[in-house]
């Protein structure tokens, strides 16, 4: 069995990589810098390749693509640079996996394409299955046009799943930039704290990412987060207590927007509530269904 993966030396995509491994799988990452690669994967096994040479040869039924490359989210303010950089850097890394496969006139088995629950835009509190329509929003629009970058594998005989993510709890991501307001007494939702929350454990993330290549009846969208989604306040009152610490000083909405603009609106101050009904009807089993069990692993 064979991976290739765009994306494998981010924050889920190293993980990703340790699973694979672990169950057999051989691993091909694409990097504008293979050499990268050995410098994250100091152990070995793992190859890096560039994204314009020798990959393609690689490809038949007996491999999967993974692609999880894009610009952090989360990474600064955005301005209209970054928001481009967002919005390119995800469709461009589809693009080039849909021209490589065009020009190497073999598709891959299986492709697994990376989303997010942004998908279905600011909704409240109510529960979003895979059959939600999309939203409204940056995060939406972005979200529509990510997943669309590889739809016409499936013409080619490709298999193809998108995983729209939650929050993944893990050493990396959104939650370490949570941890020091807490660590000073200051923790607390951001603004009323009614947004949604959908999370995952970083392990279920990458089971669940495994789960779907290795089961070839599935197919299609899947919201990967747990079954226990919250809103902002229950979350922080969860982390405040994982970490003995309060958890009841908001952070006023007007802060958040000087300090993140649009980002705050979009990411912090919305939320949705998905649930992963398809992923569950398909037979995957969360090992960390509930939020303080998760976070007690993540900050142990």
């Amino acid at each position: 069995m064979r991976a290739i993966i765009a994306g494998g030396t981010g924050f889920i995509g190293r993980e990703l990589v340790r699973e694979l491994r672990e169950h057999g799988w051989e691993i091909l990452i694409l990097s504008r810098n293979p050499g990268k690669v050995a410098s994250v994967f100091e152990n070995g096994g793992v190859i890096g390749m560039p994204w314009d040479n020798g990959w393609t040869d690689l490809l038949g039924p007996d491999t999967a693509v993974v692609n999880l490359a894009g610009e952090n989210i989360a990474g600064g303010r955005w301005t209209g640079k970054r928001k481009q950089r967002i919005l390119q850097s995800r469709v461009q890394a589809g693009e080039r996996i849909l021209q490589a496969v065009e020009r190497s006139g073999s598709a891959p088995g299986i492709l697994i394409q990376a989303s997010a629950v942004g998908y279905y835009g600011p909704r409240g509190t109510t529960p979003l299955n895979e059959y939600a329509e999309s939203g409204t929003g940056f995060l939406a629009e972005v979200c529509r046009q990510w997943e669309a970058s590889t739809a016409p594998l499936e013409r080619m005989g490709t298999r193809r799943c998108i995983v729209r993510t939650g929050m993944v709890l893990g050493n990396g991501g959104a939650l370490p930039r949570m941890l020091p307001p807490f660590k000073y007494y200051l923790g607390g939702p951001p603004g009323d704290g009614l947004q949604g929350v959908s999370w995952i454990h970083l392990k279920d993330e990458v089971r669940a990412i495994r789960f779907l290549m290795e089961n070839p009846e599935t197919s299609g969208p899947y919201n990967l987060c747990a079954p226990t989604p919250v809103n902002f306040a229950k979350f922080a009152h969860v982390l405040g207590t994982v970490l003995h610490r309060p958890y009841k000083t908001p952070v006023p909405p007007f802060a958040l927007r000087l300090l993140f603009g649009q980002m705050a609106d979009e990411v912090l101050l919305s939320g949705q509530l998905a649930l992963p009904e398809r992923l569950t009807k398909a037979g995957f089993e969360f090992k960390f269904p509930d939020l303080e069990a998760a976070l007690r692993d993540v900050l142990r």
